[in-house]
């Protein structure tokens, strides 16, 4: 099944779409294409503000994937992303216009995080950037010599970054020098692309690592306070806690969760499980009230906080080409959640689980979306498709 007929056929399976104006949304490669070449009308959620491609495909390129989220600076509401071709760019928020770029940044796995007035930003090539904003004049570089996977943290002026050979590194914010690094042996088995990102809430870091473990560690000096191995099942094979730590400090716990294993729920304080729910290829997690969203491995789902119980399942794998990428996490925009898959853009009313609507800006998308709010751009998500298209989407409508 193709990319297009994936997506015609999930739209016109939705059912209660409810009434109100209705606006065509293509599912096809072209986002702007007119009304009268649609082929479905689902609900009016966005408008397509402006979109700018800055990736050239190479020739003969096989399934180009952008897996950096773009980042944006609040204070100037200008806009940053990593694309493929090794290049760092800040794009302006009214049409998307390149205002600066850093090449040779090489092919960055995760986006750069914006923080007053300075840009960090994990490099492809194995080193940490800390750039001004406004202009791209480069502060400091740390060489981490080791493939930088995560976006950074930053935490009582620190700079907190993980690699694919699960390392987390803590550089000073201001000088860009080493602090304390925190390491655990990679296992012999096969593992899952990719890291946990650090949480950092009341002085401790928490972060998941390759082995199955979760550490708690002290912020200040990178020393372990607790350890909990929550990959249990036996065996090597893709034990990865890839998720990025969720602290609920109201319940007084950090929901994490095992590729092999499932999610569980442990008490910040020593590391103590308090729940557990079995479900495979979990990659991401997020709160949101009394809610977690779990995503992998083309399902999305949503469980009670308080004790794990599932709420509601969905399946976004494409069953006729048996791919899908949605274990990027996804965004809460408007009252809808927004799941990136390799055939586009699911928009899911979170309380049901129902998809809304579908939409494929080219290629699908891989990177989690970026929602901004202010009073001069209302309510904003920026897409980065897989073809290294950005899109800047104008959300008209409020879901659930």
């Amino acid at each position: 099944m193709t990319q297009r007929g994936a997506l015609l056929l999930l739209v016109l399976s939705l059912s209660g779409l409810g009434s109100g104006c209705l606006r065509a949304i293509a599912l096809n490669d072209d986002p702007t294409v007119p009304r009268r070449d649609a082929r479905v009308s689902p609900l009016r959620l966005f408008d397509v503000e402006w979109w700018r491609t800055y990736v050239k495909p190479p020739l003969l390129e096989y399934q180009p994937s952008e897996t950096a989220r773009p980042a944006v600076d609040l204070d100037t509401e200008r806009v940053f992303i990593a694309t493929r071709d090794g290049t760092l760019r800040c794009v302006s928020p009214v049409d998307g216009a390149t205002e600066w770029e850093l090449k040779g940044f090489g092919h960055a796995y995760a986006g750069p995080t914006v923080r007053d007035g300075r840009v960090f930003a994990p490099g492809g090539n194995g080193s940490l950037y800390a750039l001004r904003s406004l202009t791209g004049e480069q502060l400091w570089v740390y060489a981490a010599g080791e493939d930088l996977v995560t976006s950074p943290v930053l935490a009582q002026g620190k700079v907190l970054v993980a690699s694919q050979s699960d390392t987390l590194f803590a550089i000073d914010a201001e000088t860009g020098k080493w602090v304390w690094q925190y390491r655990r042996d990679t296992p012999n088995g096969f593992t899952v692309r990719g890291a946990s990102a650090p949480a950092v809430s009341d002085g401790i870091v928490y972060m998941g690592f390759s082995d199955g473990s979760v550490v708690a560690l002290g912020l200040d000096d990178g020393v372990a306070r607790w350890e909990r191995k929550i990959s249990v099942s036996g065996g090597t094979q893709f034990l990865d806690v890839d998720t990025t730590p969720v602290v609920d400090e109201d319940r007084g716990r950090v929901y994490v969760a095992s590729y092999k294993d499932g999610v569980a729920a442990l008490k910040t304080s020593n590391g103590d499980v308090a729940w557990t729910a079995q479900r495979a290829g979990v990659t991401s997690l997020t709160l949101r009230g009394s809610v977690l969203f779990t995503g992998g491995d083309g399902v999305v789902g949503a469980h009670d906080a308080a004790k794990g119980r599932l709420l509601w399942s969905l399946d976004l794998s494409d069953k006729g080409t048996k791919t899908s990428n949605s274990g990027r996490a996804p965004t809460l925009v408007a009252g809808y959640l927004v799941v990136p898959t390799s055939t586009g853009l699911a928009f899911i009313e979170p309380s049901t689980g129902q998809v809304i609507t579908a939409w494929n800006p080219g290629k699908g998308v891989t990177a989690t979306p970026t929602r901004v709010s202010s009073p001069r751009l209302g309510n904003r998500l920026y897409v980065l498709s897989n073809a290294g298209s950005l899109y800047a989407l104008q959300m008209v409508s409020t879901g659930g």
